[in-house]
């Protein structure tokens, strides 16, 4: 990226990951089990039945992995708290190891000079919670909630941005209504009250962390967008109610107050006017993870596992994702399109207008198998470039975080996905900086020296 392609003062550069797939040490510390931990010990679960059990190490590697980011010259870093280290039944009172451990690791940023940006939860519920129904259950929200004023209380002098949630579509669809993320429930459309929960959940941890102290919060949410299979009206009919229960039945409770048809809202649990208002808690920023867009068309009986990686859906779906031809893929087979990355960013502008709060880009990036990963660095310069140009067109992006930092444990799909800057080995777990760690840390210093910062 050259010079002309320049973003804005102030401008935050950051790299993202989550607890369980880098931290290991599942049983040490005082941690109790999540829903993953379960979920991995299930035969035909996970990719050659790995585990997170190990991961990265980096419960015990984490000044390693600082230093590694202090290298890179990132100003901000996203990781998640494990909920199961944090209260490892999911209620009561703190683990005092757990929360020792984000002190060390947050305090390590800290000297080294970087923002941490913890996400309260991604994806790993504590099994004592699952067990008492987990996300379809009410009850869950208040635990969240109790959860968050505990992380503020602890934290809130030190960390200076929050998220709630990762990607609620992804639980919800993954682990809920296809059964191929933990829980593994197999519940289709009967799935939607864990939409409603993760929603609410979300609008009470706004509220805990603000009444502990938190001053910047947002949730982080993936969204890409959805384009017909063909201009035909069932395709389109298709695509449309595809894209309003991927990214609409999650942003227009945030952003709107209100679900996108009456439909939606009829089969929401609870009180859901009441809930709506909580939900929409004013935000200070929301996290969008992008990563590709998806084809889809009207059911013909022969789905495209492919265009779910590898993932079969429920037969009887009023829609079918299709593969989407043309373009060059990732190694996990997904498309590269940088357009797509600004046609969401001007969709969301359009569609929320001044209801939408200062964006940031909480997840990007891409898998290739490759230390020298020339194609890491070409994707990333394009999608650099469409985020520029997103922002050229006034739309307020304040900082892009790039996924990941590290290889790591790629959920289903096991240890067989890299997204790493960093090359991590999982047997010895030596850590290599690939040719795009560079890449990114040469960018990064050239647009400070552009806007005087560096």
């Amino acid at each position: 990226m050259t010079a002309e392609a320049q973003f804005p003062a102030g401008f935050r550069w950051g790299v993202s990951t989550s607890a369980y797939q880098i931290e290991g040490a599942v049983t040490e510390g005082g941690r109790g089990p999540s829903t993953w931990d379960v979920f991995t010990g299930q035969p035909g679960r996970v990719l050659n039945g790995e585990t997170g059990a190990v991961a990265c190490d980096h419960y015990h590697r984490y000044a390693e992995d600082v230093a590694l980011m202090r290298e890179l010259g990132i100003d901000s870093y996203r990781f998640s708290f494990a909920w199961p280290r944090v209260q490892p039944g999911g209620r009561g009172p703190a683990n005092p190891e757990g929360l020792a451990f984000y002190d060390r690791l947050i305090d390590e940023l800290l000297t080294a000079g970087i923002q941490p940006v913890p996400t309260l939860f991604h994806w790993d519920t504590p099994q004592e919670l699952e067990d008492a129904g987990g996300w379809l259950e009410r009850d869950i929200t208040e635990r969240f909630a109790d959860y968050a004023a505990l992380l503020g209380e602890r934290y809130a002098d030190r960390v200076p941005h929050w998220i709630t949630l990762n990607e609620p579509m992804v639980i919800t669809l993954m682990g809920y209504a296809v059964g191929a993320h933990a829980p593994g429930r197999e519940l289709g459309f009967g799935a939607l009250p864990v939409a409603h929960h993760q929603l609410l959940a979300h609008g009470r941890a706004v509220q805990a962390l603000r009444a502990a102290g938190a001053t910047s919060i947002g949730i982080a949410s993936n969204h890409a967008p959805t384009w017909p299979a063909s201009e035909s009206a069932e395709d389109l009919e298709a695509a449309a109610l595809y894209d309003t229960l991927i990214n609409w039945l999650f942003a227009d409770p945030l952003l709107l107050g209100r679900y996108p048809n009456d439909d939606l809202a009829a089969a929401m649990p609870g009180p859901v006017a009441e809930d709506l208002a909580v939900i929409s808690t004013p935000m200070d920023f929301f996290g969008i993870n992008h990563y590709a867009p998806v084809s889809v068309g009207a059911p013909t009986g022969n789905a495209d596992v492919a265009a779910t990686d590898g993932i079969p859906l429920p037969p009887g779906l009023p829609f079918e994702p299709r593969t989407l031809e043309g373009y060059a893929k990732t190694d996990f087979g997904w498309p590269i399109a940088p357009a797509a990355f600004t046609e969401i960013l001007r969709t969301f502008a359009d569609r929320y207008g001044d209801r939408l709060p200062p964006i940031y880009i909480t997840e990007n990036g891409c898998s290739f198998d490759s230390v020298d990963d020339q194609r890491r660095i070409e994707y990333l310069d394009g999608y650099l470039r469409a985020l520029q140009e997103a922002i050229s067109s006034g739309i307020d992006v304040r900082g892009y975080f790039q996924w990941s930092l590290l290889d790591n444990f790629e959920w289903a799909a096991g240890y067989s996905q890299r997204f790493g800057l960093v090359h991590v080995d999982f047997e010895t777990l030596v850590r290599t900086p690939k040719a795009s760690y560079g890449w990114f840390r040469d960018l990064i210093a050239k647009q400070r020296a552009v806007q005087g910062r560096g």
